[in-house]
């Protein structure tokens, strides 16, 4: 997925993001819903979650400097894992307090038909955020099943927006029926369940996108098929007897870091294999142009025994 497609579906997310919060957090002091309130609460976490992203996005977009020599990239992925802590924290962790509460303190929703005319609208609203969220999340993806690809993602941008827009929609399918059935049967204490039960669901997500967001923090390799491609590429040289290793580590979305250790002919000369070196370099980010650093290590030979 390019850059300016995960730009436009997180940009998306956050306009739509701050109208739903507007609107939830309006209809939650009108009506003492629980359910609502919680839902109003997520979905001003997501506009800042938004403002995250961008954010990491554009840190992650510096030229390499003398004191970070290999970039910024990985200043997305901290970011995004502190989107997943705060839609751990914060969203969950007060949708299931405030579920809690109501639980505890059952009040009454006093205006349940404001109530459904603010799902309905978060309902349209969400779904045209999802819309941008998804059709980035299927370019990334491609033919991959959906689990997959989040997996195997280099940009967790690609999946987030996606994954938080689905919650939300869930969740306002939850407090809609949680509100429904409360009021129907006259137990208020039902809203509270629900308000739980939204927790819940942003819980699962969260401990999803802080899992991926973690391996790509910490350097998680590059795909195994850029791996398999750059060894194909070397041992096809007939200057290269053997490839002895490939190291390959993801700096940002579109950069990795390879070492290579590679045995060369005995018969080369150091100038020779300088040539060979540069040579290789240059045919590998000719079909490669992610590879940041590329980095080839003579392999000595083992004496036989």
């Amino acid at each position: 997925m390019t850059e300016h497609g995960s730009r436009t579906s997180i940009i998306a997310a956050l306009i739509g993001n701050l109208l739903i919060a507007l609107t939830k957090g309006v209809a939650a002091a009108l009506s003492g819903s629980s359910a609502m309130l919680s839902e109003a609460v997520h979905s001003l976490v997501d506009s800042g979650n938004e403002v995250l992203l961008l954010y990491g996005q554009h840190r992650a977009a510096k030229p390499p400097d003398e004191q970070h020599p290999f970039g910024y990239g990985r200043e997305l992925y901290f970011w995004c894992f502190v989107v997943a802590l705060l839609i751990f924290a914060v969203g969950a962790g007060v949708s299931i307090y405030e579920g809690v509460i109501h639980i505890r303190h059952p009040e009454p929703n006093t205006r349940p038909g404001l109530s459904y005319i603010v799902f309905a609208l978060a309902f349209v609203f969400e779904s045209a955020s999802w819309w941008f969220g998804w059709r980035a999340f299927r370019q990334a993806k491609g033919t991959l099943r959906w689990w997959i690809a989040v997996k195997s993602s280099k940009d967790p941008t690609s999946f987030m927006v996606f994954f938080e827009d689905s919650a939300a929609l869930a969740g306002i399918a939850i407090a809609a029926v949680g509100t429904y059935v409360s009021v129907t049967l006259g137990k208020p204490w039902i809203d509270g369940a629900a308000s739980i039960l939204i927790g819940c669901v942003l819980a699962a997500v969260a401990v999803v996108l802080a899992r991926e967001s973690k391996a790509l923090l910490i350097g998680e390799r590059a795909s195994p098929v850029l791996t398999d491609s750059i060894k194909r590429m070397v041992a096809a040289d007939p200057c290269v007897e053997s490839v002895e290793s490939i190291t390959t580590s993801q700096l940002a979305p579109d950069k990795v870091f390879a070492a290579l250790g590679l045995q060369f002919d005995d018969s080369l000369s150091v100038h020779d294999i300088e040539h060979l070196i540069a040579r290789l370099e240059h045919q590998i980010r000719s079909r490669h142009p992610e590879l940041f650093r590329i980095f080839v290590r003579p392999q000595p030979r083992v004496p036989e025994r």
